[in-house]
């Protein structure tokens, strides 16, 4: 069965929503290896760190740890059930990816459909520009992501790293709990969980995330703070900043 093709852009119509969806379901070992190697593109999930997870048909899909996320094949995914036991192990003694814990929480806690684990290096550096929770605002970008508007605050929860990725699990499902809006928990000097009820949200979610992630770094260089709302002329007082492009 052929491998399903993402599309280019950082955004998915939504017939190719439609058309990703059944491919999920036709062929999720396929689907994995193909993000992976998109992901591994972005530079998320280089050097083997990182990770990935999809769900379809009561069947969860894992790829493995300490492999190059570029050269993974179909037959190297794990399968288990809902419970998370293993029922299809690849040969050659692969192990399954130490983010298993913490993909489990967002399937149980937030129905997810997917998961991804992102070694971004603005992620990373996400988690030493703030303490607690990433803040951001009006920035067009926070729309991507589900329930939110641009004029809205996104936050996403920051955890404290630990030595084993496995260690992270109770953090991560604190934040989870305390946070419901959330579709991320950023952690320490490490990277960043995103999940979505499907992977074609999960992936757009990432996606946005990133590109806010290094927006609100790239802003601090030019002195704009998009923690803050923005100043506005009194002609505007839509929230729109005086010195926006007219759409």
């Amino acid at each position: 069965m052929a491998t399903p093709v993402l599309s280019s852009s950082h955004t998915v119509s939504a017939s190719a929503a439609s058309a990703a969806s059944t491919d999920a379901h036709d062929d999720p070992p396929g689907l994995l290896v193909e993000l992976c190697r998109h992901f591994y593109g972005l530079g998320w999930v280089s050097g083997t760190g990182g990770g990935m997870s999809v769900r379809s048909r009561g069947r969860i899909y894992v790829a493995p740890s300490g492999v190059q996320k570029e050269r993974i094949q179909r037959a190297d995914i794990f399968e288990l059930d809902e419970e998370g036991r293993t029922l299809v192990a690849p040969p050659g003694g692969l192990k399954i990816s130490a983010c298993l814990p913490l993909f489990m929480h967002a399937y149980r806690m937030r129905g997810a459909g997917a998961v991804l684990h992102s070694h971004s290096i603005h992620a990373m550096m996400a988690t030493l520009a703030f303490d607690r929770e990433f803040r951001v605002t009006h920035c067009e970008m926070i729309k991507g992501i589900t329930g939110m508007g641009y004029r809205d605050e996104l936050v996403v929860p920051i955890i404290e790293n630990t030595d084993y990725e496995c260690d992270l699990a109770d953090s991560l499902a604190e934040a989870i709990a305390s946070h419901p809006k959330t579709f991320a928990v950023l952690v320490r000097r490490h990277g960043v969980y995103v999940w979505g009820p499907d992977w074609v949200s999960a992936k757009t979610h990432a996606e946005c995330y990133h590109y806010l992630f290094e927006a609100v770094l790239r802003a601090r260089s030019l002195g704009v703070d998009l923690t803050v709302r923005p100043a506005v002329t009194a002609a505007q007082g839509n929230g729109v900043p005086a010195h926006a492009d007219s759409v």
